[in-house]
């Protein structure tokens, strides 16, 4: 199984805020999400190395040209921001399950996708 792990469900397991431990599966993150995630202007110097090791246990998913015509679709036809439509064509190419709290990038046609449940929610 893959598994894209959208900005807020990183930012929600990071906290400890996630209702259920991450599936078995191969985890990725797009380089959208590594810049959103280390260009923060309140991290401090252990939340940044968390997140650095979090980055290493997960693959980072560049711009590839795939992804860069799925984007401008995605972006173009379902006015998804930049961004979103960056993680979501990263999703869609590589054929993996997005988790994210995000219900427009939830139901974003031909993305499958999971909910990123949070505790007490």
């Amino acid at each position: 199984m893959k598994l894209l792990l959208d900005t807020n469900a990183v930012i929600y397991l990071q906290k400890g805020l996630l209702a259920d431990p991450l599936p078995q599966a191969n985890c990725f993150v797009s380089v959208i999400t590594e810049m959103e995630l280390r260009s923060f202007p309140g991290l401090t110097t252990e939340q940044e190395k968390a997140l650095r090791d979090l980055l290493t246990d997960v693959v980072i998913v560049g711009l590839t040209e795939e992804i860069k015509e799925a984007a401008i679709q995605l972006r173009r036809h379902h006015r998804l921001r930049l961004p979103d439509a960056v993680i979501a064509a990263s999703a869609m190419v590589l054929d993996a399950e997005l988790l994210t709290n995000d219900a427009r990038l939830s139901a974003t046609p031909g993305v499958r996708s999971r909910q990123a449940q949070l505790k007490n929610s």
